[in-house]
């Protein structure tokens, strides 16, 4: 059978695509290397409880637009991300705000902790920031640096805070208030029953082709359809003539625990360098303990989550836009450019991190494009 369009990947970028293009009468085929559809935002239900098997993953977005259109494929719930921080056994709480500034330094007024971060900053003499360790104090002081970015940013890109570029942290959020919303987006919240079921409503009009490889039959697929949609690694794709795009990937040890309740919120940040986890996920706290139903749930289920650099054959995570590697990705994107039939869209195929509303709304763009050219 001959399709309008092959869509490699069957996470959300995918789905959003095929879903939009299946209503305008679109013959789509999309095929899916993993057994799974959703990509890395797929939930397994595991004693009621959603576990978020990639990460968590949690939709925040101030684009109505967006949040209008996932809305129709999930009930989501109010869930608002307010992780805490754990250094050395001290908690604080993220991100960096009137809690934070009173635990750190006893103050209570916006204005006294203002005027704390100026003086460690002043203090600080840097002018002009040559890495991350001296942006990140010219930004927030030494202190909070010190408990609350070195050891996590060292875990998280593998790296000394003095090896990395300046520009990963652009500006560090202070807020002088009590509000603790990690994103503070307009709209918010996890669809009550997985993202999974969502993925599943968008694609149930559409064929789909989970354990299938594209690269194992690769002409076969890029004769299948009149335009293919590829979502994968743009440089596997070009056989990585140029060599390989770097990323950092996320590894989990994910327990199933007895107790009711193990940490008391679903994210805890631990930023100490000696602890080798970034974080621990108490997946039912996503839900407010409850299953799909509301029922509550017993025991507990934790991921810990080890950021390492990535290997062929792993799952990429984080694109590391450094200068080689944007350099490296020019080269291919000057390929895709000149293709007729291919077309690289989402976080791997871009070579661009994508939070899920800005990737739904780079599918829904594309979709209108090709529903009218």
């Amino acid at each position: 059978m001959k399709y309008d369009y092959l869509i490699v990947g069957a996470g959300l970028f995918g789905a959003v695509l095929a879903q939009q293009l299946t209503v305008a009468n679109k013959k789509v085929l999309v095929i899916e290397r993993r057994n799974h559809i959703a990509g890395n935002i797929y939930t397994e239900d595991i004693n009621g409880i959603a576990v978020h098997k990639y990460g968590a993953h949690i939709f925040h977005t101030n684009d109505k637009t967006a949040w209008d259109y996932v809305n129709r494929f999930a009930e989501f719930n109010r869930y608002t991300n307010s992780p805490i921080a754990n250094y050395k056994g001290e908690i604080y709480s993220l991100p960096f705000n009137m809690y934070t500034f009173n635990k750190m330094w006893g103050v209570i007024t916006p204005q006294e902790a203002a005027d704390y971060i100026q003086k460690e900053k002043n203090d600080s003499k840097i002018q002009n920031p040559e890495n991350l360790e001296e942006q990140a104090i010219s930004l927030v002081g030494k202190q909070i640096y010190e408990k609350l970015i070195k050891g996590y940013t060292e875990k998280q890109w593998g790296r000394d805070c003095k090896e990395l570029p300046a520009f990963i942290i652009k500006r560090l959020p202070l807020r002088f208030n009590y509000d603790n919303n990690y994103f503070n987006a307009l709209y918010q919240g996890i669809p009550v029953s997985g993202y999974t079921d969502m993925i599943n409503r968008m694609l149930e009009k559409t064929t789909v082709l989970c354990n299938t490889d594209f690269f194992d039959d690769k002409e076969k697929y890029l004769d299948i359809a009149d335009k293919v949609i590829f979502t994968g690694t743009i440089d596997s794709y070009y056989n990585y003539c140029y060599g390989h795009l770097q990323y950092r990937t996320v590894k989990f040890e994910t327990e199933q625990k007895k107790c009711d309740n193990y940490q008391g919120n679903s994210v805890v940040n631990y930023t100490d360098r000696e602890t080798p986890w970034t974080r621990i996920i108490e997946h039912k706290w996503f839900n407010f303990g409850k299953d799909k139903n509301g029922n509550a749930v017993h025991g507990t289920i934790i991921s810990k989550e080890y950021s390492t650099e990535w290997t062929p054959g792993e799952e990429p995570y984080y694109p590391i836009n450094d200068e080689k590697n944007t350099e490296l990705y020019r080269k291919y994107k000057e390929l895709s450019d000149n293709e007729d039939k291919i077309i690289f869209g989402g976080r791997l195929g871009e070579y661009k991190y994508y939070d899920m509303d800005t990737t739904v709304i780079s599918a829904l763009k594309l979709a209108e494009r090709l529903i009218n050219q």
